[in-house]
């Protein structure tokens, strides 16, 4: 059966209770310009500290492939997604870069981050 773009972020229970980080590299992301509707073409790097949930690959994959056809700032691409991931995992911290190919001599990064209110990362550890 193929697949299809989808809306629906699946999760599942953490396997941890400590703080570790999760990092993934989604470099075929896709939307169109939303004023030419030309294509743009980013990578996204995603970070997060897990609470309860963390994030099913392949809905990740498919929930991204949702945006190839929609146009969309780089600003506010990057935010949205943010905050749906926000809110299907409720994780302790996540970061998302979204790096975007060059536009008209301009290279775009977007970095957005959100974190628990209550979360403090733990002191970085420094080796010799």
């Amino acid at each position: 059966m193929p697949s299809k773009p989808s809306d629906d972020l699946e999760t599942f229970v953490n396997p941890s209770q400590r703080d570790y980080t999760i990092r993934m590299q989604l470099p075929e992301f896709t939307c169109l310009c939303p004023k030419t509707g030309q294509p743009d073409f980013a990578t996204l790097d995603l970070e997060y500290v897990p609470d309860r949930l963390c994030v099913e690959l392949k809905s990740l994959k498919l929930y991204i492939w949702s945006f190839r056809d929609r146009g969309a700032f780089h600003e506010a691409i990057t935010n949205e997604i943010a905050d749906r991931l926000t809110r299907a995992l409720d994780p302790r911290f996540l970061r998302l870069t979204a790096r975007f190919n060059v536009r008209g001599g301009i290279y775009t990064s977007v970095v957005v981050e959100r974190r628990q209110p209550s979360w403090q990362p733990p002191a970085a550890v420094t080796l010799p």
